[in-house]
């Protein structure tokens, strides 16, 4: 790599996801980036120990796929050379929502269908062969390093958790914290005497479980995707099938506030038996598990704003789940920290200094959080057990939003409006345009579909 400018070194603090997308935009622009991850990191693709959702349903959407694949042109070719799907997902969907089925259609972009480990490993292989990237695994950092008036992060202080080094400092002229939810950068600026970026939180207590499954390779339905969620309030429990890598479906089931399934296999199927649609329960049940299966716990979606703070370091950043942890259920979360790194690349690009780096970068990073925050917290609030701060007009627009479910049921033009917005392709507010919203409330609201009864 040859970087645009004279920036020696970088530092990104983990290896997940968001890490492996920012040390890449990184490399654009700084002489070298070291990834510190603080846990081993095997040679194959494996869920680490910090990554508990990585046993779970994974959604790379449209955006998130989009800007992978402009970092890594090889990424599509990989992914399908490893047995994973890459398709149009309006036309392989079988998505109930508040009664109905959507229609099936052409969008005209692809996602791919994997499970997280997989593009996970892709990506660092990826990441790893350019000259001026390399990693520390088992490295855990301790603190920033301060330069001597207490303005500026110069590097970060690690102890190596293998016990084959001392602790040391490592010297950076920027810092990028992607460590995700459990991030310790308020910790860290409380402790420098800054303050800790003012937070929102949203309490949903969503729970599920994941189970692998075989997947027939003669099912001429094989490669669809299948989504069921419930008619809220009234109904709690949703449920995923997709199709990955391995001729296998991975299955995620779970609900709202404390209504989650268990891992126990006959427990398990009853809980997808009763899920408002019998697709999921129809193939599952006709099949053993492959594997015993994983839960997962979120109790609150959680957005640091760092955008609002007046004061902050120089020569560091924040980025990924370590900014914004939304509700899992939705799959904005690995597609918005692509969407963040790539406003990473074009401040960077603009400015010919790292001095104000932080205050450009967190606008841009606000905005890309806006409308999957909106977006998904707006859809909890559906219901009265969620807590947190409530936008004025929230109960308006689900109201307005559930006729748009209600109209991807047989409006094509609705139907790819709702994924453009739900692919982060289009702001929220794209709903309300007066096409769309003719097409909504200008026609009598469908009958509900029935759902096929269970085998």
């Amino acid at each position: 790599m040859q970087p645009d400018k004279a920036y020696r070194q970088a530092i990104v603090i983990g290896g997940s996801l968001a890490g492996l997308l920012t040390a890449r935009v990184l490399s654009n622009h700084f002489a070298h980036v070291t990834i510190l991850e603080r846990d081993p990191v095997p040679d194959r693709p494996e869920p680490r120990k910090g990554q508990p959702q990585a046993h779970h349903l994974h959604a790379l959407l449209v955006s998130g796929m989009e800007m992978m694949s402009h970092y890594f042109p090889d990424l599509p070719q990989m992914i399908m050379e490893n047995g994973a799907i890459i398709s149009d997902p309006a036309e392989t969907m079988r998505w109930y929502s508040y009664g109905g089925y959507r229609k099936q259609f052409t969008l005209g972009s692809n996602i791919c269908f994997v499970s997280r480990p997989l593009l996970e490993y892709l990506m660092r292989k990826q990441t790893m062969a350019l000259s001026n990237v390399t990693q520390i695994d088992n490295c855990h950092v301790q603190r920033l390093a301060m330069n001597d008036n207490g303005e500026r992060v110069v590097g970060v202080q690690v102890e190596y958790r293998d016990g084959r080094r001392d602790p040391a400092t490592l010297a950076a002229d920027l810092v990028v914290d992607c460590s995700g939810r459990g991030s310790r950068t308020g910790h860290w600026l409380e402790e420098l005497g800054y303050e800790a970026a003012p937070e929102s939180k949203v309490t949903v207590n969503i729970g599920y479980a994941t189970r692998i499954y075989p997947r027939d390779l003669n099912d001429p339905h094989r490669e669809e995707w299948i989504l069921i969620g419930p008619k809220a309030p009234e109904e709690s429990r949703f449920g995923g099938l997709f199709p990955i890598e391995g001729d296998r479906w991975i299955c995620t089931l779970g609900g709202w506030h404390g209504d989650h399934a268990s891992l126990e296999e006959k427990a398990f199927s009853q809980f997808a038996r009763e899920l408002p649609s019998p697709d999921i329960y129809n193939i599952i049940s006709q099949v053993k598990p492959l594997s015993d299966g994983a839960t997962f716990k979120f109790p609150y979606s959680l957005r640091r704003h760092y955008e609002k703070l007046r004061h902050f370091p120089e020569g560091y950043l924040v980025l990924g789940d370590a900014v914004a942890s939304i509700n899992p259920v939705y799959g904005q979360g690995m597609s918005s920290a692509a969407l963040q790194a790539a406003e990473l690349d074009k401040v960077l690009t603009q400015l010919d200094t790292l001095d104000g780096l932080a205050s450009a970068f967190f606008k841009r990073a606000g905005k890309v959080v806006d409308g999957p925050w909106q977006l998904t917290v707006g859809e909890d609030f559906r219901y009265p057990q969620t807590t947190g701060p409530k936008s004025l007009g929230t109960d308006l627009i689900n109201r307005y939003v559930v006729k748009v479910n209600q109209a991807t049921w047989h409006d094509e033009v609705v139907g790819k409006a709702f994924l453009r917005v739900v692919n982060l392709m289009a702001s929220p507010l794209s709903l309300f345009h007066p096409r769309i919203l003719w097409r909504v409330l200008g026609n009598k609201a469908p009958l509900a579909a029935s759902a096929p009864v269970p085998k």
